[in-house]
């Protein structure tokens, strides 16, 4: 598949590469649980110059309205959309936010704020342009396999 990742593979990571330029990427690592219905990953994002990573993401198995169902509601609009439309975890640690272009293009800009109301606070962000229909929804199942798996 080109720009996005190959699944769910055997280490149990999630990979995005950017269709535009292939040294763009986000990965999901390291994931932890599920404690209590959650799990605990990290993510992590790469350009050239740039490696960042968020530690303690949490996923909710089976959650509708996590980074998987937002997602897939994006490739459900696999004809686009005006402006942008985002998801972000409680805390804000984790922003995506998606836009679409013509030619069926969805740029996801993963925004990685990690300790925000520190004065040495940091962020990084990258963005990951995919197919809006068949790449963006599997991506959506990879992400959703990736939090619900047991």
């Amino acid at each position: 598949m080109s720009g996005v990742g190959e699944g769910v593979d055997v280490q149990g990571v999630v990979a995005v590469r950017c269709a535009d330029s292939a040294g763009v990427g986000v990965r999901l690592v390291d994931r932890a649980g599920p404690e209590a219905g959650a799990v605990r990953f990290a993510v992590e994002v790469s350009a050239s110059g740039l490696a960042a990573r968020l530690d303690g993401v949490v996923g909710w198995v089976g959650a509708t309205d996590g980074l998987a169902g937002f997602l897939a509601g994006l490739a459900d609009d696999f004809r686009g959309w005006e402006g942008e439309r985002d998801w972000r975890t409680p805390d804000r640690d984790l922003t995506v936010r998606a836009v679409f272009r013509s030619g069926g293009h969805v740029g996801l800009t993963w925004v990685l704020r990690p300790w925000r109301t520190a004065q040495r606070g940091w962020e990084a962000s990258v963005t990951t342009w995919l197919e809006g229909g068949e790449q963006l929804a599997a991506l959506a199942a990879d992400v959703g396999e990736f939090v619900d798996r047991g």
